[in-house]
């Protein structure tokens, strides 16, 4: 498969990272960490102002996206239409790996495959926030508690739920409750289907971020120096770097072939190869890094705490591995 982002999408990419540049995602996400979710919100708000919300919703629900198919349609939404499609949420979501924003972006893009409801009305325009479980993969619900609509997919039913017990995490801006089940709101749409875009979308945040620790770690190998010297000059740092862009570089064709096949198997190949690269990227920024790396105040503990708590985010890697195993030694 040869794929190529058309201008259109590297025009979307860059008017998000215009407008992400200038909203301070980092103290939003601290903020959301410690209770207060009101410069979280504000960014949400801003993403929806950009369509970024809309993605996934049905246009007669207010968004940008065709209408939903049947379960075993893996065409992806949008494709031979009009309206956005997989790819561009897969491009904007790896822009919001870079920038780290809180929120629960991927179970509001999830939702319109398990229901066809007013809500996704609201959830497109930034009014409503999503929050999703599906157990046995993703047992826990993100940001529950200040999530306007909560869904619990009970195999083919879809059930409200009420926020339980909160949970630590490894990322502090990721708040994990317990969901505990409400009522009964029907069949899901298509519950597998909406598990493999949330881990496609998980992966995409893994690439954006993954990307951030290079960049961030290229820059301070050029700028700090020991022994009268950069230590980017020192031919085993370069040595660490590469391994970091090539493995980074071979999982986006992963990525983006997962966004256009659909097929499950290429989303956990998507979802393993993302996670992999991005965990390798952080622990290369922290050997790049030194002691400046651990310090609470230094943007990069937020990709690295953000990095850990997606890679097992949407089903594990052990997971996912055993579903592309399967695909191809059945």
């Amino acid at each position: 498969m040869r794929f190529t982002l058309s201008p259109d999408h590297l025009d979307f990419a860059a008017s998000l990272t215009a407008l992400l540049t200038t909203l301070d995602c980092d103290t939003a996400t601290r903020a959301w960490a410690i209770g207060n979710p009101g410069p979280g919100l504000k960014i949400w708000r801003r993403l929806a102002d950009q369509g970024l919300q809309s993605l996934t919703i049905p246009t007669h629900h207010g968004g940008l996206a065709t209408a939903n198919r049947p379960a075993d349609d893996h065409t992806p939404a949008g494709a031979g239409g009009s309206g956005a499609d997989v790819v561009d949420a897969v491009v904007a979501f790896e822009v919001l790996g870079r920038f780290c924003p809180p929120g629960p972006w991927a179970d509001a893009a999830v939702l319109p495959l398990l229901i066809d409801d007013g809500v996704l009305t609201s959830v497109a325009t930034g009014e409503t926030l999503v929050s999703l479980s599906f157990p046995p993969h993703v047992p826990f619900a993100l940001d529950a508690d200040l999530a306007d609509a909560r869904y619990l997919a009970d195999g083919p039913r879809l059930r409200t739920f009420t926020p339980g017990a909160a949970l630590s995490s490894l990322d502090a801006a990721r708040r994990l409750f317990e969901p505990v089940p409400g009522t009964d709101v029907g069949p899901a749409l298509a519950p597998e289907r909406a598990f493999d875009l949330g881990a496609l979308l998980t992966a995409a945040q893994l690439l954006g971020a993954g990307r951030w620790l290079l960049e961030a770690s290229v820059s301070h190998a050029l700028t700090r120096s020991q022994f009268g010297r950069e230590i980017g000059r020192y031919q085993a740092v370069q040595h660490l770097l590469a391994d970091v862009a090539t493995a980074l570089e071979l999982a986006t064709p992963l990525l983006y072939g997962a966004a256009v096949t659909g097929e499950p198997a290429d989303v956990s190949a998507a979802k393993t190869a993302c996670g992999d690269a991005a965990h390798l990227a952080a622990r290369t920024a922290l050997q790049v890094h030194g002691a400046v790396g651990y310090t609470a105040e230094h943007p990069l503990g937020l990709r690295l705490t953000r990095v850990r708590a997606l890679a097992g985010a949407w089903g594990t890697p052990a997971e996912h591995r055993r579903r592309v195993l399967a695909a191809i030694a059945p």
